[in-house]
């Protein structure tokens, strides 16, 4: 929260991609005095239709917005002249999105794009070359609890590259509990982030709560297996990842492998999650949904291959997801280890 005699700037904001992050943000920001439209899809609209938005939160007090305060649209209205534009849709639907935005808002109208990978910013300004794209980033898990309902279960703060528009709105970010980190390079935070969403894909097949699985030292093993790929495939590219937990990028590994009594007390701030949340490729893949590991483990490949570092076990994670386990089932850390070392490339 701000201090009461910061200024909380008017704002119109619109969220592109009204699924569990945008829906969440949009409910932080509208209560904290923003104009927010958001544009999403039938499921989570009619939800929001019938249910009006509540957001929960594992650090903050709850918000509840009735469904006559909503501005909710199926497709990007016309003369709408927001002062931010947060992008939040899958990796998937970039290309749709930034064309939509593209046709219909203003030359250097800017968007922060808040999805998952390394390059989806790029990608976007690729398809809407005359908008402002800014590289933005979300720490936290958001889940779906029920219809309308939508629960913080992790912590962090938001980051995004530094730009005039996000000085000026900082504030209104921060009376909504949701402070930015601004940064002059995003590359090292992105990647930061992408070493612990490499968790996503173990957690999706294990079928555990997060909380949970990163309790089982097998799974834990399996996600510093990963890591070490990409740690190796980052220092051959020359990049070096941000900090995004008390220890530094390199020594994450060796701590989720430790005995479960050493990592408790080395992951206290890690596992401060709520016990209800999960990955939101878990989300994706109970509800059929395609999932994004292709801009996780398959950024991880890719990176590898440009620079000549194999990465075997994120390559082999790539086809594991989707179609192991066998639907209904969740053989155990030690069949996902067994599955994803027999047939590594």
């Amino acid at each position: 929260m701000v201090d009461d005699n910061t200024a909380v700037p008017p704002a119109t904001l619109l969220v592109m991609g009204c699924g569990s992050v945008g829906a969440f943000l949009a409910a932080r920001l509208q209560a904290a005095g923003a104009v927010v439209h958001c544009v999403g899809r039938g499921r989570m609209l009619n939800a929001l239709r019938t249910h009006g938005l509540r957001a929960t939160d594992i650090e903050a007090a709850p918000v509840e917005l009735p469904v006559d305060s909503l501005h909710l649209h199926e497709r990007l209205p016309s003369g709408l002249l927001p002062d931010l534009t947060l992008l939040t849709v899958k990796c998937s639907g970039t290309a749709d999105a930034a064309r939509a935005l593209g046709q219909r808002l203003p030359p250097g109208s800017p968007v922060l794009s808040l999805q998952n990978g390394i390059d989806q910013a790029a990608q976007a300004r690729e398809w809407a070359p005359r908008l402002d794209w800014l590289t933005g980033m979300v720490p936290f898990n958001v889940a779906e609890l029920a219809p309308g309902h939508l629960h913080r279960g992790t912590t962090g703060r938001l980051a995004a590259e530094d730009a005039p528009v996000l000085q000026r709105l900082a504030p209104l970010f921060a009376h909504a509990g949701l402070p930015l980190q601004r940064h002059a390079d995003m590359r090292p935070v992105q990647w930061g982030k992408l070493l612990l969403n490499l968790n996503n894909p173990v957690n999706a097949l294990s079928g555990l709560p997060l909380r949970a699985e990163l309790m089982n030292r097998g799974y834990r093993r399996i996600l510093a297996a990963l890591q070490r790929e990409a740690l190796a495939a980052l220092a051959a590219a020359g990049i070096a990842p941000a900090r995004m937990t008390p220890l530094p990028p390199q020594r994450l590994p060796a701590m989720l492998e430790a005995p479960d009594w050493l990592f408790r007390l080395l992951a206290r701030r890690m596992l401060r999650i709520d016990p209800q949340a999960r990955s939101s490729m878990a989300d994706d893949l109970a509800q059929g949904r395609r999932t994004e590991i292709d801009e996780l483990c398959g950024a991880v490949v890719r990176l590898g291959r440009e620079h000549g570092v194999a990465t075997p076990l994120n390559e082999r994670m790539l086809s594991l997801v989707g179609h192991w386990p066998p639907p209904g089932e969740w053989p155990g850390a030690d069949a996902l280890h067994q599955a994803l070392h027999a047939s590594a490339p």
